[in-house]
């Protein structure tokens, strides 16, 4: 049986410092491995038990990183993987696959294609948010790989009636809202991990899917497939999000990334 591992990267099994949500002693925590650098400061972790295990469970089966990450974003990101085959990626939450390293272009263009009959255009939803978020609560704006936009936000003063009202607006407009720690992401609704990895499936000759993730982003890649982990923390652990093919974590933070990577290891 050919099997992906469809995965997130932030807060499922990949964590910022900020994220690691340790409540043992300091002298207590689990060794960790560093998997990104940014402005030259380890930015991302595993723990080391996680990172361990990665090389064998990559060399045995597909294993596709999934993020919202941009393609530059998820450059940064050193994940100890051993393919036997070309690598494949998905990056800009299901906009661009790339396979060794590089865009597909074919599917780019595609996507584009069907994204511009199904949604108001990034620059419409750019302007009408802009317009609606005036104020020092907002640290920055950002624009993705021309596919969609997000707001790096003080979440303690986000005004009260801001998320509904914007969601709203979003999906009058074909789009969806998704909060994720400090930032709130704005997405086209065809714009899906699912679809990127079912054509990644089909290339490989895949006839089963795994699937990690944490935010609403990552909803429907746990829908499609065949088993399926969530942290006990994030995004669909705030919204109630459960599915009977869906296991949930015992541990939160970094400690459920490592529960996640063991998991995978175990439906194999």
């Amino acid at each position: 049986m050919s099997t992906v591992i469809a995965c997130d990267l932030d807060q499922t099994v990949i964590y910022s410092a900020r994220a690691l949500r340790l409540t043992c002693a300091d002298k207590d925590a689990p060794p960790m491995a560093s998997v990104e650098v940014l402005d030259g400061r380890p930015a991302a972790f595993m723990t080391m038990n996680a990172f361990e295990a990665l090389p064998a469970l990559s060399r045995e089966h597909r294993f596709v990183p999934c993020t919202t990450r941009t393609v530059e974003q998820f450059e940064r990101v050193r994940l100890p993987l051993a393919a036997t085959g070309p690598s494949y990626a998905i990056t800009s939450n299901g906009g661009n696959i790339l396979v060794a390293g590089r865009p597909d272009r074919d599917w780019r263009a595609d996507l584009d294609e069907r994204l511009a009959t199904t949604a108001s255009p990034l620059r419409e939803v750019s302007e009408a948010l802009k317009s609606r978020t005036a104020g020092d609560w907002v640290i920055k704006r950002r624009s993705a790989d021309d596919l969609f936009c997000y707001l790096v936000v003080e979440l303690a003063r986000v005004p009260a009636h801001f998320l509904a009202d914007w969601g709203q607006w979003c999906a009058e407009h074909g789009w969806l809202l998704s909060v994720q720690g400090r930032k709130i992401y704005s997405t086209p609704v065809g714009l899906r991990k699912s679809a990127a990895v079912t054509e990644i499936a089909a290339r490989v000759g895949a006839d089963r899917v795994i699937a990690a993730g944490d935010g609403q982003l990552d909803a429907d890649l746990l829908e499609l497939a065949d088993a399926g982990i969530r942290p006990r923390h994030g995004e669909l652990a705030e919204l109630g999000w459960t599915r009977p093919h869906v296991r949930i974590t015992d541990k939160v933070g970094v400690l459920a990334g490592e529960e996640i990577v063991h998991w995978f290891g175990q439906q194999m």
